[in-house]
């Protein structure tokens, strides 16, 4: 695996970063591909999330904080100098296959420096029974795209705050809470960031890729579509009827239907699920359906799960008719 590096080492906005991993992923013909990346106080949620549902804005615009969308699915991250951010981009295009590859080559990683890591649920790196990696993935013609944290340390105010109701009670508990659910890798190794980055790019790369100044003005024409105000906060959906629930094993959902007459018109499906297919595979069938359950199961395709990973037909049925 290769790492790619910068023409010049400064720190760029988040959306920089992700701009970057589509880049390298469409121009740069190689099998695999890592590099990381630090950001300043930066919140980044997921592709099918609603932002006034997972972030707090008034925290963010008060304490510097800024915001951005991704195009993996997955849940809502807080990211500063502290946090490391990796990404991977492969040529497999077995998504799932290449999520569970990435995730237990951090995990020995982290092995090998005596820490006791393991892979855990859908996407998490924990220490014991404490998450210290979160990973998303998505997938484009070609290529799979794999990103995560690596939580050395953070700002855990800024953590909690950015994506928790701005009351001070609930602040102060949610810090002590999820302080009680993270690991914070710098209480588990001797080693500073800096070093632990360079033992990390050590253990998994073999070589480099040095961009050029010419790929950089790629990346931020890339860059330009993360930024647009349509990208960041989309197009809130008319919706007639709401449906929410946890499916487990796979995440949350939040289901709007504009429907007429019994009769779907319109769907947006929100939630920090794990996308590996298209997702219009699943809302195109229901389109002009019956809102009911023989009309739904007839409609929907047998193996959802092509679409969102660990999706069972008989469970969605559920929470649309629940």
């Amino acid at each position: 695996m290769k790492y790619v590096a910068l023409p010049e080492e400064k720190v760029r906005r988040l959306s920089f970063y992700l701009a970057m991993e589509e880049y390298i992923a469409r121009k740069i013909d190689e099998d695999d591909l890592f590099f990381m990346w630090q950001v300043e106080p930066s919140v980044i949620f997921g592709r099918n999330q609603l932002i006034e549902n997972e972030v707090n804005l008034d925290f963010c615009r008060n304490h510097g904080i800024k915001t951005y969308r991704r195009k993996s699915g997955g849940g809502c991250v807080y990211a500063d100098m502290n946090n490391i951010m990796f990404s991977y981009v492969t040529k497999d295009e077995a998504v799932g296959f290449t999520f569970n590859r990435y995730i237990n080559m951090v995990v020995l990683v982290l092995q090998k420096l005596g820490v006791d890591a393991k892979a855990s649920g859908r996407n998490d790196v924990m220490i014991g029974d404490r998450k210290v990696s979160g990973n998303a993935f998505y997938h484009i013609p070609g290529r799979s795209i794999v990103h995560g944290t690596m939580l050395y340390d953070t700002d855990m105010v800024n953590m909690v705050g950015a994506i928790t109701p701005n009351d001070e009670k609930l602040l102060s508990k949610g810090v002590a809470s999820v302080r009680q659910r993270i690991a914070l890798l710098k209480d588990f190794i001797d080693l500073d960031i800096e070093q632990f980055k360079l033992f990390v790019r050590n253990n998994l790369c073999q070589g480099e890729i040095t961009l050029s100044e010419e790929d950089v003005k790629g990346i931020e024409e890339i860059e330009k579509e993360y930024l647009t105000d349509e990208f960041v906060y989309g197009n809130n959906p008319k919706y007639t009827i709401v449906k929410k629930g946890r499916i487990e094993n796979v995440g949350e959902f939040q289901i709007r239907i504009e429907a007429k007459n019994g009769v779907i018109k319109a769907m947006t499906m929100l939630g920090d699920y794990f996308i590996v297919g298209n997702i219009d595979d699943i809302v195109r069938p229901l389109k002009g359906v019956e809102l009911t359950s023989d009309a739904l199961e007839k409609a929907l395709p047998e193996e959802l799960d092509k679409t969102i990973m660990n999706l069972k037909k008989k469970d969605f049925l559920s929470l649309i008719l629940g």
